[in-house]
């Protein structure tokens, strides 16, 4: 049996889907238009850059919106348990990208350490 959540969720996932194929339509329009000189590789570029950037902002909206809508059909207690997950998952996120932050600086060092000493 198919949840109202679950009606959500592929809505959203839908939506997703357009807009990454959008996207890469939108690329391969641009591809073409550079392949047949109508228009420049910078201004192709330009192009795309654009279209993504149109994407990743609906996309976002389309998260935000879904979301909203999954949270008002929730019960209160159903709210916090996801919030709780979510603030747990954010953590341990924000933990593994401090690590990774703390790995990549501590090689950092370790390189100009070692082309200080090849000087």
């Amino acid at each position: 049996m198919t949840t109202l959540g679950d009606g959500v969720k592929n809505i959203f996932l839908a939506g997703i889907g357009a807009m990454a194929f959008t996207a890469e339509k939108g690329k391969e329009l641009v591809d073409q238009l550079v392949e047949k000189g109508e228009i420049t590789v910078d201004q192709g570029r330009q192009l795309n850059e654009e279209l993504k950037r149109k994407t990743d902002e609906s996309t976002s909206g389309l998260r935000e919106g879904a979301l909203e809508t999954t949270m008002r059909m929730m019960t209160p207690e159903d709210r916090e348990a996801f919030a709780a997950a979510a603030s747990k998952f954010a953590a341990e996120q924000n933990a593994a990208d401090a690590a990774k932050k703390a790995e990549a600086t501590a090689e950092d060092v370790a390189e100009a350490v070692d082309e200080a000493a090849a000087e």
